[in-house]
């Protein structure tokens, strides 16, 4: 099974919940997908033992064949190509702009002259080691690079069938989520009792549904809001699997970048309970469908 830890916004706690439902579980494999700020290796201090380079694809235009026929810049949904036709005082060109790139392969396949060729760009690294028997995947996304969800695919491609995997998705809705969240048996959206966690909780459920991947919602320091979001969960029909009440003993774990499930076996009860509210969520919404 692949569950993917989401919110709609950062600082609810998501990491914190990815990391601890990993260290009480077993036959778990854990991947960062927040590749831009990748921090779940903080907590579960994993033994890096392999590091390689991520690359994509980007065209390279051999001119000596280009007629500017724009059939590439049209394929091209991202806008990372611009033809400019040769005038009668001036000679063609094309404009290839790599940060908007998504590496689809497109223009090179539709290109009737063959003058698009592919020259590989890094974009990131990927990380693997293990942490007690937990295999740990993470990315890393070059500074200035701007295209995380190729990364995102590519750490992705190392879930291996034989354990559940846990994917600490990035905060949002936008790309990067869906890049994270898709082909998940089921995602976890953490969630604060505020206004601005239910609005962005919205979106995150938005997204999800027409994903159709069973959801279910995290209340993190439940007691530090007000009822709305139990409220929409009840009218959406949203199961609540866990409430976390504020707690200083949380806290002071998480600053000192220890997991809360090592320094108080308690929680560990906790989090299997968790998991086991998400098997059931999951065979509801299997079932209803």
């Amino acid at each position: 099974m692949i569950i993917s830890i989401a919110s709609g916004k950062g600082g609810t706690g998501k990491t914190t919940i990815a990391v601890n439902l990993a260290l009480s579980l077993k036959n778990i494999q854990f991947l960062d997908c927040d590749v831009e700020e990748p921090n779940a290796h903080i907590f579960l201090k994993p033994e890096i033992k392999s590091r390689e380079p991520a690359f994509i694809p980007i065209p390279e235009i051999d001119e000596k064949k280009c007629t500017y026929c724009g059939i590439c810049a049209e394929a091209c949904a991202y806008h990372a190509l611009v033809v400019v036709p040769p005038g009668e005082n001036s000679k063609g060109c094309v404009m290839v702009f790599p940060h908007l790139c998504h590496g689809c392969g497109a223009c090179s396949m539709l290109c009737p002259q063959k003058a698009v060729q592919e020259t590989n760009k890094e974009i990131g690294w990927i990380e693997s080691g293990d942490k007690k028997g937990i295999p740990f995947v993470h990315g890393r996304l070059n500074i200035a690079e701007t295209m995380s969800p190729p990364l995102i695919r590519r750490v992705k491609t190392r879930i291996d069938p034989a354990y559940t995997a846990i994917i600490d998705a990035p905060p949002g809705t936008s790309c990067p989520v869906i890049a994270a969240v898709k082909g998940s048996d089921f995602c976890v959206l953490v969630t604060e009792p505020t206004p601005f966690g239910l609005h962005d909780l919205t979106l995150a459920v938005e997204v999800l549904r027409k994903l159709m991947i069973p959801f279910g919602v995290v209340i993190n320091r439940c007691d530090i809001g007000n009822d709305a979001v139990e409220n929409y969960c009840a009218q959406q029909n949203i199961p609540v699997l866990m409430k976390i009440p504020f707690s200083k003993e949380i806290a002071v774990n998480y600053s000192t970048g220890v997991p809360i499930v090592e320094d108080n076996a308690a929680f560990r009860e906790t989090f299997i309970q968790l998991y086991i509210n998400i098997c059931r969520a999951k065979y509801e919404a299997n079932r209803c469908h």
